[in-house]
């Protein structure tokens, strides 16, 4: 698919600011400074579509990103951030579930950016449980495979799939906003996941 027109729409923390009307939604969910900012704007080559914090822990709002007009792109607030308190680690945990349960019948599908130089975290654990409760579709990003060679960038792969016990045959995209390394694929992987929903045209 081609993006032609990405809007930044709202930011929102409770059910009411969520955007009226029942157009299909793609979430974006990862832990605090692993890139759901960059990919945003990798995706949509929009360098200033999505801000870009210069500290970890700031994204506190879901943000919604209208794309082409037909769909948006979810961006859920960065989790497991060690130097925020319990209070406000909850506070993001109850936001996060809140949206995935009172917009199931939006969601198409969902992807979870993993920094593919680090094992997943026991939030991402968490993160995969409640998608894999509610039923949504997931697709997984390895972000920062710029940050590694080549002979590693499999083994890595593989370790992230053994620790989340992702099923045999789901692929995980490599991922670059740097040097735009597996923009195509992840592309590609939004329009097969909007692919089953009835009123999505290309």
């Amino acid at each position: 698919m081609e993006i032609k027109k990405a809007e930044f729409i709202a930011s929102a923390v409770m059910p009411s600011q969520y955007p009226k009307g029942n157009m299909p939604e793609l979430v974006l969910l990862g832990r605090s400074n692993v890139g759901k900012s960059s990919f945003v704007n990798t995706i949509t080559n929009n360098r200033k579509l999505a801000f870009i914090g210069s500290k970890p822990g700031k994204t506190r709002t879901i943000n919604f990103y209208l794309i082409n007009g037909c769909f948006y792109i979810v961006d859920l607030p960065g989790y497991g951030y060690a130097k925020v308190s319990v209070q406000e680690k909850n506070r993001w945990s109850e936001s996060i579930e809140t949206y995935l349960s009172s917009r199931i019948d939006n969601i198409v599908g969902a992807f979870m950016l993993l920094d593919i130089r680090h094992k997943p975290s026991e939030y991402d654990q968490l993160m995969w449980r409640w998608l894999r409760y509610y039923g949504i579709s997931t697709g997984f990003v390895a972000m920062k495979v710029d940050k590694l060679n080549k002979s590693q960038v499999q083994e890595h792969l593989n370790m992230i799939k053994k620790e989340m016990e992702i099923p045999q045959g789901t692929d995980i995209i490599p991922f670059s906003a740097l040097t735009k390394q597996g923009r195509n694929d992840a592309l590609m992987a939004i329009e097969e996941a909007l692919g089953g929903y009835d009123d999505f045209k290309v």
